[in-house]
């Protein structure tokens, strides 16, 4: 209890900075939000065209094609809302010496970073749209909702969220040991989920497949929501996300204690040419 009550005390606190920091003036306000909203559009106006355009895709209809777009994006408003600042992409905090601001505070790590990058008010907009889309896409679904059905959506993207934070961590460890490589290769890897998180994958073959499990961009939307429509009936549909996750989050775990045990003996390697770190 106690740690649950230093949990939301960190997250109230953080909120309320994150509230401050957009609500300066009315004039970053109202900026942040309509070039937020531009942006995020932007990024799922495609699907929306192909979907209104053709009806759907291949055995997607339109309504199944947006209930994985406002599911991707849900997923995304997640991530955005409690790993900002860097948490998410955690090799520029590793790779820039910036990690001992956070070793250095009366609290642990995953506290830390669980907490310090938690930002409602800026991620707002892409859970709205989320949320959005997904409703629109229920009522025009034939399924009815129960709290069963419910209770496994959350399940599944709150999974589909931690398989995206286990890589993020498990590649951006490896800075640990190469700062500016890491960096240079994670940045675009986690990039990619936001860029094909939307469209469905059905019908590709073993090589594409096998690299999106590799990189598993298909747990962030299309595997869950192809059981969540019921386009896949298969019992082990009903567990791989979460599955994956578990197994992926162990994984991630390994390679973050396996660096900062490095770290504690050599710090970041990136700024010894200059002889100082930053």
């Amino acid at each position: 209890m106690q740690t649950l009550t230093r949990l939301f005390q960190l997250w109230r606190l953080y909120a309320y900075l994150d509230f401050q920091l957009l609500t300066r003036s009315l004039t970053i306000f109202v900026t942040w939000y309509l070039t937020d909203a531009t942006v995020k559009f932007a990024s799922i106006a495609a699907m929306l065209l192909i979907a209104e355009r053709f009806g759907g895709i291949g055995a997607w209809t339109k309504p199944q094609l947006i209930f994985m777009l406002g599911y991707a994006t849900i997923v995304n408003g997640l991530l955005d809302t409690f790993f900002g600042y860097n948490v998410l992409f955690i090799s520029r905090r590793i790779g820039r010496g910036q990690l001992d601001h956070t070793l250095i505070q009366p609290q642990p790590l995953w506290m830390a970073l669980l907490t310090e990058g938690f930002a409602p008010i800026e991620s707002s907009g892409t859970l709205l749209i989320g949320v959005a889309l997904l409703m629109w896409s229920i009522v025009n679904l034939p399924f009815s909702l129960s709290p069963t059905w419910l209770l496994l959506l959350l399940m599944n993207v709150i999974a589909s969220a931690a398989v995206v934070l286990a890589f993020s961590f498990t590649v951006g460890s490896l800075a640990f040991w190469a700062p500016r490589a890491a960096e240079e290769i994670t940045t675009p890897l986690i990039r990619m989920f936001s860029h094909l998180k939307q469209f469905p994958f059905d019908g590709l073959n073993s090589v594409v497949l096998g690299f999106i499990t590799l990189i598993p961009i298909g747990f962030m939307a299309w595997y869950p929501s192809r059981y969540l429509l019921g386009l896949d009936a298969s019992p082990s549909a009903s567990i791989a996300t979460p599955l994956v996750a578990l197994v992926m989050l162990l994984f991630a775990r390994f390679m973050f204690m396996k660096g900062m045990q490095h770290y504690a003996r050599s710090g970041s390697s990136r700024y010894h040419a200059l002889g100082h770190r930053a």
